[in-house]
């Protein structure tokens, strides 16, 4: 993982590339990276997000004064900036929220395309082939991949590895892998000493991973199988707070 500017990260983008932007809603959306997105006037980009979010936040702004730009996302209909530059100039290709995920996971592993039995029979099938298997009709959609990647994560460690806090999971973890590069903005250059999640707290005392909280109903053993760390887990963990 190498750490720079805004600025110099976002320069890299160049007009015409695709680039996939986590968030849901505006919840977990970079709009740091957005925001030098749209002062440096980057054009004709290809977004992939989840949603056109809402006036003013979201992945779409990127598009904000663009030409020739388009967006594929599972829904528009809550921006109505969005449906103001979809008569306009801006190229929108709607996908049932599923199919886009598994679409972006296939991309991420390398796949060419996945089958859905969503959009059979529908106009969400023009265009797209058909094929039959153990007697079932399925739709041929085509992996989703980016060039770029803009995303909001809580942590991000030296080898490139990223943490999401709460909510703000969503679509995050998914963009990373469908892409060569990735910008995100850091919350801290030092070291991480307390790591919140929805199953624990942990904390890092003299570089020791040490557990302090489970959330109800969690065990110290379930903590550990999910996350495969050598924790140190005393007799009197805290329960967090409900």
């Amino acid at each position: 993982m190498r750490s720079g500017s805004l600025s110099r990260s976002v320069d890299m983008i160049p007009d015409g590339a695709s680039q996939m932007t986590g968030g849901f809603m505006a919840v977990g959306t970079p709009e740091r990276v957005i925001d030098e997105v749209v002062r440096q006037r980057k054009c004709g980009l290809t977004v992939i997000a989840n949603d056109a979010a809402m006036p003013g936040k979201g992945a779409l702004q990127a598009h904000r004064g663009q030409a020739g730009a388009k967006v594929i996302a599972s829904h528009i209909d809550l921006n109505p900036q969005a449906k103001q530059m979809m008569a306009h100039e801006l190229d929108v290709e709607l996908v049932p929220q599923g199919t886009l995920i598994e679409r972006t996971r296939a991309g991420g592993y390398g796949l060419g395309s996945i089958l859905t039995q969503t959009g059979v029979g529908t106009s969400a099938e023009q265009g797209k082939q058909r094929i039959r298997v153990d007697r079932k009709d399925y739709v041929v959609e085509v992996a989703l991949r980016a060039d770029f990647a803009l995303v909001q994560a809580f942590i991000a460690d030296y080898l490139g590895n990223l943490s999401y806090a709460l909510t703000a999971h969503n679509f995050n973890p998914l963009a990373p892998k469908i892409v060569r590069q990735c910008t995100l903005p850091i919350t801290s250059r030092r070291p991480v000493d307390l790591v919140v999640t929805e199953m624990a707290v942990i904390a890092f005392p003299k570089g020791r991973a040490t557990l302090l909280e489970t959330a109800p109903g969690t065990t110290p053993d379930q903590v550990v199988a999910a996350t495969q760390a050598e924790l140190v887990a005393p007799r009197d963990v805290a329960e967090m707070p409900a």
